[in-house]
């Protein structure tokens, strides 16, 4: 009678040992799960202010249009273009990839009819370039952005003048700002210029 009465004593210890660890799992869950839901509000918070702010809100907002879901961007990949670079000591050449991405697939189109007198931009821009100017990457990003411009003149746009060194010299500090409002105003038709070769031999 011992034995069974100790056997039932086991019997019905054993259940309490279980449920406590059933307890202590389930608390454990919750807690994680109020965790991370406690994250996941903090990071939210983080980036709703951040948005709002007016410093970052200009940002925000170029990005915003720049890969608007309702108007995906179109890209325009151009034959590769292989030219004799502008170095005197040497005779050096550039094999240049571009892939330009354009504001609409109006653009895309009016680009095939303009092709040519694209390509003569891009080509005369990249003759006048010296190995030196293209191998940094300084160079490159002047070269994106001077044929994001050259591109948009080869479609027939009127692109205002770049400041150059001699200009600066004379202009009045009013004309420069007056230049510089004008930029900001004037949208181009390539949004942005990829590259996807560049190989200088």
């Amino acid at each position: 009678m011992s034995a069974a009465t100790a056997a039932i004593a086991d019997a019905g210890a054993a259940p309490p040992k279980g449920k406590k660890k059933l307890i202590i799992i389930i608390i454990a869950a919750v807690l994680v799960l109020a965790i991370g839901g406690v994250g996941a509000m903090l990071m939210l918070k983080k980036k709703a202010p951040a948005e709002g702010e007016e410093g970052a809100g200009e940002p925000a907002k170029a990005s915003v249009s720049k890969h608007d879901p309702k108007s995906p961007p179109v890209f325009a990949p151009l034959d590769p273009f292989t030219v004799n670079l502008a170095d005197k000591e040497a005779e050096r050449y550039a094999q240049v990839g571009i892939t330009l991405e354009l504001d609409n697939a109006k653009t895309e189109a009016e680009l095939k009819l303009y092709m040519p007198a694209v390509r003569n931009n891009i080509l005369m821009l990249l003759a006048h370039k010296t190995s030196a100017e293209l191998l940094e990457r300084e160079g490159k990003d002047r070269l994106a952005r001077e044929v994001a411009r050259e591109t948009s003149r080869g479609l027939g746009i009127e692109i205002e003048p770049e400041d150059d060194e001699a200009d600066a010299e004379e202009d009045t500090t009013s004309k420069k700002k007056k230049s510089k409002k004008k930029k900001e105003v004037q949208v181009l038709p390539v949004t942005a210029v990829y590259f996807s070769t560049f190989i200088i031999q």
